[in-house]
């Protein structure tokens, strides 16, 4: 059996958002047309859809402003629908690029416990390393039991070096360690895996400052990017996620994971009308390979089931 393309997989994967989102637009047209009690129809299918309030809206008033008192097919509303989806994400949609002078570019990954961390750090080392990059990464979830284990393990599966100390160690002191490690080794790309407690907002703020002082006295530029990682399954919690750790974090940027194992991919444009923050990429399995760059134009078809 051939491999399946990156949109075939795409389509399967985000096949229950987009099965979700057409059973809520169902019944919503046919005969009718778009006048205002349908579209305030097709804003509460776009909602329950997990697409979120703010963008609801403003899909809902797009629409009115196009096509206003014209009859539309189902097809034709999910086209318009993607069109809008499209017009949201696009100004989000920027890849990880590794532009940092001097090197490494320190990427801190973040994000909480059964988010996806471990393994999508993983999956980011190896499109690096596709990419020609030279990459390496640091244990620095230092409090988990087994985290500093499980990603040495994926280190070794991927190919790349990578420096841990002791469970229950200080992850400034990794950190500080790796960098040196990275610069003297001419490596591009540091990945720097994080705490993902949530529970105590104080502690893990703290931590996260001692990181990025002991960064800045060896590269005031570092880090360069903070990514949080989150799992779509989380649906509308994924937002308030990113509200909490843009307080504690700074991120830069995000990374969906999970994609595949949801109806809640709806999510990922609430979070883009929501926050604008910019998506590097999404993951839609468990594959080395399951993520890639963020093409704003085709998830915006899938999500809406326009094939």
């Amino acid at each position: 059996m051939s491999e399946l393309t990156w949109a075939e997989r795409l389509f399967g994967g985000f096949r229950k958002t987009s099965e979700k989102l057409s059973e809520n637009l169902t019944g919503v047209v046919g005969t009718a047309k778009l006048d205002d009690a349908t579209l305030d129809d097709v804003e509460d299918a776009l909602i329950v859809s997990d697409l979120g309030p703010a963008a609801a809206r403003r899909i809902r008033d797009k629409l009115a402003e196009k096509r206003f008192g014209l009859g539309v097919t189902e097809r034709e509303l999910k086209e318009a629908v993607a069109e809008e989806i499209a017009a949201i994400l696009r100004p989000v949609a920027r890849p990880l690029e590794i532009t940092a002078f001097p090197r490494p570019q320190v990427i801190l990954v973040i994000g909480v416990n059964g988010s996806g961390k471990t393994t999508t750090i993983a999956k980011l080392a190896h499109w690096l390393q596709e990419d020609d990059y030279g990459v390496m990464l640091a244990a620095g979830d230092t409090f988990r039991a087994a985290a500093i284990g499980q990603l040495a393990t994926w280190a070794g599966r991927v190919g790349v070096p990578i420096v841990k100390g002791p469970e229950g160690g200080d992850p400034a002191s990794i950190v500080f360690d790796a960098v040196k490690e990275a610069t003297a080794a001419g490596i591009d790309a540091l990945i720097v895996d994080t705490a993902g407690r949530l529970q105590n907002k104080r502690e893990l703020m703290e931590e996260l400052a001692k990181i990025r002082r002991v960064l800045g006295r060896l590269n005031p530029e570092a880090p360069h990017d903070v990514i949080l990682v989150l799992d779509a399954t989380n649906g509308q919690n994924a937002l308030s996620q990113i509200e909490i750790f843009k307080e504690v974090a700074g991120v830069t940027g995000l990374v969906m994971t999970k994609l595949d194992g949801t109806a809640r991919g709806g999510v990922l444009v609430a979070a883009a009308e929501q926050f604008g923050l910019p998506i590097h990429a999404i993951g839609v399995g468990e594959k080395i390979d399951d993520l890639r760059p963020f093409d704003p134009d085709l998830v915006a078809r899938v999500i809406a089931g326009v094939a």
